[in-house]
């Protein structure tokens, strides 16, 4: 079973499990959803908790993908509460009840926001990092992440958790798919200066990665990083999209404590850390303990991006 399987790893996830011929069933929100050859049931709004017991039975994984994304500009009172509802306790109600039903292994998808928003230097963020992150998103990931291991030492279900960077394919939307929009219209942009060094993860790498773990061995309570292992700049990112469009890149040297300056007073400060700051992510356990190689390259992922 995939939970969140209209979003845009969802649907990708399911696609490729059926391609690969695995009997899967999209845990959807309302019953008004549909998949072609794949069966639906709805499992009403995970956040109430509700009891989906008869929905797991005869299923074997669950693959967890439903959440309450980071949000930039969040309107309600209270974040943290709103976030822990949809992302702590409803994970932890469903992976409870999937204990119950006899599921063997719960995989969750998790956010690198975990270790942390920045590297700097040559530090990596790796799985076996210690931290309690302040970011009500990220803290509520986190919580769930302990919840779910703790589940794991007290039942016979097993639990993987993968904590993921940006992901970029085809469909991905917000600021990614702005800066896509921009630079195949020729607009000029103020990053041709920025040399951080950030992780991202192509949708067909994290895909095939979480196909992985629903069955590898070695999987079995553990914590992934993952990202296509290319750390790449704001700038080179910029010239290999125009790269994909067969456009010439109209990059512009600003420096970086310019952009920042700017991005305060128009208050983008939170889009201007993540254009011009680090965050590199040390994917060797996944590569290492599990033998899995990324099964695109970041050039080849953004052209089919530019096609689609």
């Amino acid at each position: 079973m995939v939970t969140g399987a209209t979003g845009f790893v969802g649907s990708a996830v399911l696609k490729m499990l059926a391609d690969h011929s695995f009997r899967v069933i999209a845990g959807v929100r309302s019953a008004m959803h549909s998949f072609d050859g794949i069966k639906s049931i709805s499992l009403g709004d995970l956040s109430l908790s509700p009891d989906v017991s008869s929905s797991l039975e005869g299923v074997d994984v669950v693959v967890h993908l439903a959440a309450r994304a980071h949000i930039m500009n969040d309107a309600v009172l209270d974040p943290l509460s709103e976030f822990r509802r949809v992302n702590t306790d409803a994970t932890f109600s469903l992976a409870r009840q999937a204990a119950i039903a006899g599921v063997k292994r719960f995989v969750f998808l998790s956010s690198i926001k975990v270790n942390g928003e920045v590297t700097k230097g040559t530090q990596q963020f790796s799985a076996d990092d210690n931290s309690i992150p302040s970011d009500p998103y990220a803290l509520s990931k986190y919580e769930a992440e302990q919840g779910l291991l703790e589940l794991a030492k007290t039942t016979n279900m097993e639990v993987v958790i993968i904590r993921s960077p940006l992901v970029y394919g085809p469909g991905v939307k917000a600021n990614f798919a702005v800066m896509m929009k921009w630079v195949n219209k020729g607009v000029p942009l103020p990053f041709g200066a920025v040399h951080n060094q950030r992780s991202l993860v192509a949708l067909d790498n994290l895909v095939s990665f979480i196909i992985h773990c629903i069955e590898h061995p070695k999987a079995e309570n553990e914590v992934f990083l993952i990202s296509d292992n290319e750390n790449i700049s704001t700038t080179e990112l910029l010239q290999k999209v125009a790269i994909a469009f067969q456009k010439k890149s109209l990059l512009i040297p600003i420096p970086v404590r310019i952009i920042r300056f700017v991005a305060k007073l128009v208050g983008k400060e939170d889009v201007a850390e993540r254009l011009c700051s680090s965050l590199q992510v040390d994917s060797s356990k996944a590569r290492n303990l599990l033998d899995w190689k990324p099964v695109i390259t970041m050039d080849e992922q953004l052209k089919k991006m530019a096609d689609a």
